[in-house]
C-alpha cells in the first residue's frame, strides 16, 4: 500500500493540499482554507498539476520549494545585509480576475457607508439626486474631494455646501479608502508613503520630486503581483489582492494633501508602483479617469502613465478605452530571455506583444508608447540585443527609457555599469530612437523602481536560469 504525506499550506491568497505519494510524483490541489501549522512549512519540492499550465506552460515546469518561516517585519536595505532565500511559490492564473476589486455595476461601500473615493462623477452626481439634492452639489462636493486644493477628508472640510447636504454625507458616505502608517524619505528628497488598508495589509506610493518643475506620484494598483518579473522585489510577495479604484485614486490624493507644500505641484503620476496595472484593468481606468478629470484632480492624460507587463487582451482594452499614457516593460529582445525574467512571456510571446501594440497605436493619433528597459548585467545589455531592439520597436512611435536595475535581497542580478548604459544609450539614439537613461531615485529606503513591498515568509519562486547566463548570475552572487 502506498502511503500520503498530507500538508496545507497558504500562498497569497490562495490555498493549496500538498499531497506526496510515496514512490510517486507529488501533486498540488487547491482547497478552502484550514490551520496551518508552522511544521508545514518545512522544506519541500512539488510540481504544478496540468490544470495550473496556465503559470507555467512548458511540459517540464521548474520545481517550488517551501521555505521555514522568518520574520517579516524588519527588510534588509541591500543585498549586503540579507542572507540567502529559498524561493516560494505563489500559484496565480496570470490572466484571472481572481482576487479583490470592485464590481464596477455596483457603488462602491465601506461598511454601511458608500465610498465617495470610488465613484465616477456620472455615478456621483446619480448618488445625490438619489438623497433628494441638485447634481449642482455633486460638483461642489467633487471639487472639495480634488480640486481647490483641499482635498477633504471629512465632512468638516466642506466648506460652502448646503448644510443638510453635510449631514447626508456625514450619515452614508466614507471619505477615506486609506490610513497613513508611515513616511519614508530618501537622502535625494524621495518619499515613500506607507498606506494601511481596511483588511490589515500595507501599500506602498513614492512621491518623486524634480529640479525641472516636474513631481511624479508613483501608485500601486495591487498588494503584490502575481507576474513574478525575476528582477522584481514585489514579485516575491505574490499576489495579495487587486486595489480598487477608490484606494488607487486616494493615494494620489494623499500624495497632494500631504506633500504638495513640501514638494511643489504634483504634476504627473505613474502606475508603476506594487502590482500589475492591467491585471485588474476596469479598475484602473476608473481611476484613470477620476484622475484626469478637469474639475478635479485634473492630471493631463499624457501625464498619466499606465504601466504593463504585456498582458494583450487587456493591453488592447486599455488602448481602447483610455486616452492616459501607455508603457510596456519589456526588458528583453528575446522569448529566451524574456520567458526566464518575465514569466508572462510563455502566454504572451514578444511578437504577440509587439505587433498588437503596432496595431493597436495605428489607430491613436499623436500617441507613442513607452518601451521600459531595465539593464540587466550579462544578461540583455549586450549590443546585439541593442541592435535586436530597434528591429523590435521599428514602426511603433515610441519611446524607450532605459532603467538602471535596482538590487534588493534575494536578487539574482546586478545593474549594467554606467558605461555600458551610455554605450547602449548611444547604439539606440544612432538608429533614430528616441531614449533616455533613468538613474536610481529613493533606493536607500527601498523606494526605487522594483523594490516596494514585503515578501515576508511565502515567496514567489525563482525560475532556473538558463544555461548560457549561468556564469552571469554566478558572477553577481
Amino acid at each position: 500500500m502506498r502511503t500520503l504525506a498530507i500538508a496545507n499550506m497558504e500562498v497569497g491568497s490562495v490555498w493549496m493540499r500538498l499531497v506526496r505519494v510515496r514512490g510517486g510524483a507529488p501533486s498540488v490541489f487547491l482547497m478552502k482554507p484550514s490551520a496551518v501549522s508552522s511544521s508545514s512549512k518545512t522544506t519541500r519540492t512539488i510540481r504544478y498539476k496540468n490544470h495550473l499550465s496556465t503559470f507555467f506552460p512548458s511540459s517540464n515546469p521548474p520545481p517550488i520549494t517551501f521555505l521555514s518561516p522568518v520574520s517579516p517585519t524588519r527588510r534588509p536595505l541591500s543585498t549586503a545585509t540579507c542572507s540567502p532565500q529559498i524561493p516560494l511559490a505563489t500559484i496565480e492564473d496570470y490572466c484571472s480576475d481572481a482576487g479583490g476589486g470592485d464590481d464596477i455595476n455596483v457603488l462602491p461601500k465601506k461598511g454601511s457607508r458608500v465610498l465617495l473615493k470610488g465613484m465616477s462623477f456620472t455615478e456621483l452626481q446619480q448618488w445625490v439626486r438619489s438623497h433628494g439634492f441638485r447634481p449642482g452639489q455633486a460638483l461642489m462636493l467633487w471639487k472639495r474631494l480634488y480640486g481647490d486644493d483641499i482635498w477633504a477628508h471629512c465632512t468638516d472640510e466642506l466648506e460652502g455646501l448646503n448644510k443638510d447636504f453635510k449631514k447626508m454625507l456625514s450619515e452614508h458616505a466614507e471619505f477615506r479608502a486609506l490610513s497613513l502608517k508611515d513616511i519614508l524619505t530618501s537622502s535625494d528628497g524621495t518619499r515613500k508613503i506607507l498606506f494601511m488598508l481596511d483588511d490589515g495589509l500595507v501599500i506602498e506610493t513614492v512621491v518623486i520630486p524634480c529640479n525641472r518643475g516636474r513631481t511624479t506620484v508613483c501608485v500601486s494598483s495591487q498588494v503584490g503581483c502575481a507576474m513574478n518579473c525575476q528582477f522584481c522585489y514585489t514579485g516575491r510577495m505574490g499576489l495579495k489582492r487587486h486595489l480598487t479604484a477608490a484606494e488607487i485614486v486616494e493615494q494620489a490624493v494623499f500624495a497632494r494633501r500631504l506633500l504638495s507644500s513640501e514638494v511643489g505641484s504634483i504634476t504627473n503620476v505613474v502606475f508603476m508602483g506594487m502590482g500589475e496595472p492591467l491585471h485588474k484593468v476596469e479598475n484602473v481606468i476608473k481611476a484613470a479617469n477620476i484622475m484626469v478629470h478637469e474639475q478635479g484632480l485634473h492630471f493631463s492624460p499624457r501625464k498619466v502613465t499606465v504601466s504593463t507587463s504585456g498582458l494583450v487582451p487587456q493591453l488592447k482594452q486599455f488602448l481602447n478605452e483610455s486616452n492616459c499614457a501607455l508603457a510596456v516593460s519589456l526588458n528583453a529582445t528575446t522569448d529566451e530571455v524574456r520567458n526566464w525574467i518575465m514569466p508572462i512571456n510563455r502566454k504572451y510571446k514578444l511578437g504577440l506583444l509587439i505587433e498588437t501594440l503596432r496595431e493597436e497605436l495605428h489607430f491613436k493619433n499623436n500617441y507613442k508608447v513607452l518601451f521600459e528597459y531595465v539593464m540587466l548585467a550579462g544578461v540583455n545589455d549586450s549590443f546585439d540585443d541593442a541592435k535586436r531592439l530597434i528591429g523590435l520597436v521599428q514602426g511603433i512611435p515610441c519611446k524607450i527609457n532605459l532603467i538602471s536595475f535596482n538590487p534588493h535581497c534575494g536578487s539574482q542580478f546586478t545593474p549594467t555599469t554606467d558605461e555600458k548604459m551610455i554605450e547602449f544609450r548611444n547604439i539606440l539614439a544612432g538608429a533614430g530612437c528616441t531614449v533616455f537613461l533613468r538613474l536610481s531615485r529613493g533606493d536607500d529606503q527601498m523606494a526605487a523602481c522594483g523594490q516596494l513591498g514585503n515578501p515576508g515568509a511565502i515567496q514567489a519562486p525563482l525560475l532556473r536560469v538558463p544555461e548560457k547566463f549561468q556564469t552571469a548570475i554566478n558572477a553577481s552572487i
